[in-house]
């Protein structure tokens, strides 16, 4: 049961991170979604996600 929980919180960790029009608003979704996954360290994941994803 953890593995599931584990990965749809990461499937959805990716898509917040893609969510914005720029880097600068993908690393802010990314991380605020990271946040509200796993604390501090998910929000640092987070927004590098976002930043890297960004066109």
């Amino acid at each position: 049961m953890r593995s599931l929980i584990a990965t749809a919180a990461s499937a959805m960790l990716l898509v917040l991170a893609g969510c914005g029009d720029n880097p600068t608003e993908r690393a802010a979704t990314g991380g605020l979604g990271g946040a509200v996954i796993a604390g501090p360290a998910g929000a640092v994941v987070g927004g590098t996600i976002g930043a890297a994803t960004a066109d």
